[in-house]
């Protein structure tokens, strides 16, 4: 697709052309990625923060907040528990926080790879020696989400942090061989049609293995707590249009979807998503990982999701969910 083809898809359509969109969109998803659906099982292990995002109600500022962390010993019986219902990713995720040592965290990969599962990591900015030793202990993806690609709209968003050094992570990241992702925000505020063109046309340069696409939601604790709402329709023509053009990366049904929408999750598996990631973290804990406000949560969120997955007559992916990109990477990669 073209730029302008995107810009006018971004804009407003007819149902019908809506509709055509959905449909072409779950067409190159059967194609190039199957019917199988992959569950993906989020530990969210520590809510503290360093960077103060203006979006974010994380961010160091947001005195509002009870904070936690978890020990490695407590992430791990989480983890276990997740492989033991059959979850065959863990996704350890937190904020910025460099309370845990390297050691720590790479004792968390080896003794979770321990569990015959991938791990997936998203604690975001690190050195390139944090990176090489963290795939080395065994963690196979890496999610670091730039949000958008308006390069004036990351300074607004994000005061301390330095673009260019995101997208040297991001470098960094592939050239060990992690299988990476990305993503953004859909109805940022001051966000224009022209930077979610580019956000997309990125995903595809970039040749993402995972792009992750949620609507903005304001939390009440941050500076942008007065914006409006990211809109779903929005949101899944972000997703359906990153589907046709990445056509094999994998694309989670994300929790922001089902927060504005209670159907979030289904329509995004019916216009492109093929994964979907149950939270599996305490729920002493998960009440406080407060990114946005009333995040959806399901009750027992694996099951939830397998019967979810079900009843769009697909089935629950019985693998990994390594990346389907041609150029893959290999078993055994030692990094440089």
């Amino acid at each position: 697709m073209t730029r302008d083809e995107l810009l006018y898809y971004l804009g407003s359509v007819r149902e019908g052309e809506l509709y055509g969109l959905f449909k072409a969109a779950d067409i190159v998803r059967r194609r190039y990625c199957g019917d199988e659906v992959h569950l993906r099982g989020i530990v969210e292990f520590s809510n503290y923060c360093v960077r103060n995002c203006l979006y974010c109600g994380l961010r160091r500022g947001n005195d509002k907040l009870r904070r936690y962390r978890m020990g490695v010993d407590e992430v791990y019986e989480v983890a276990k528990r997740a492989a033991g219902a059959g979850l065959k990713t863990i996704v350890l995720q937190s904020g910025e926080d460099p309370y845990y040592t390297l050691s720590e965290l790479c004792e968390m990969v080896e003794r979770i790879k321990g569990l015959d599962v991938a791990v997936t990591l998203s604690i975001g900015e690190r050195s390139y020696q944090d990176y090489r030793a963290l795939r080395l202990a065994g963690a196979d993806r890496y999610l670091l989400k730039f949000e958008t690609s308006d390069e004036r709209l990351y300074a607004l968003l994000k005061p301390d942090s330095s673009y260019a050094n995101r997208f040297k992570c991001l470098e960094h990241l592939s050239s060990l061989g992690y299988q990476v992702g990305a993503g953004n925000m859909v109805g940022l505020p001051y966000q224009s049609l022209d930077s979610l063109a580019d956000d997309i046309l990125l995903f595809e340069e970039l040749e993402l293995d995972m792009v992750g696409i949620g609507p903005f939601i304001p939390h009440p604790d941050t500076p942008l707590g007065g914006f409006d709402c990211g809109k779903i329709v929005a949101t899944l023509k972000v997703v359906a249009l990153t589907r046709i053009l990445t056509r094999n990366a994998h694309i989670p049904a994300t929790t922001a979807v089902a927060t504005v929408d209670p159907e979030g999750r289904r329509k995004a598996l019916c216009c492109g998503a093929n994964v979907v990631m149950p939270n599996v973290t305490p729920p002493v804990y998960a009440s406080d990982y407060r990114i946005y406000p009333k995040r959806a949560r399901w009750e027992d969120s694996v099951t939830k999701a397998k019967g979810l997955v079900c009843s769009l007559g697909r089935s629950v992916g019985r693998g990994y969910g390594d990346t389907l990109k041609e150029r893959g990477r290999k078993e055994g990669f030692t990094p440089p």
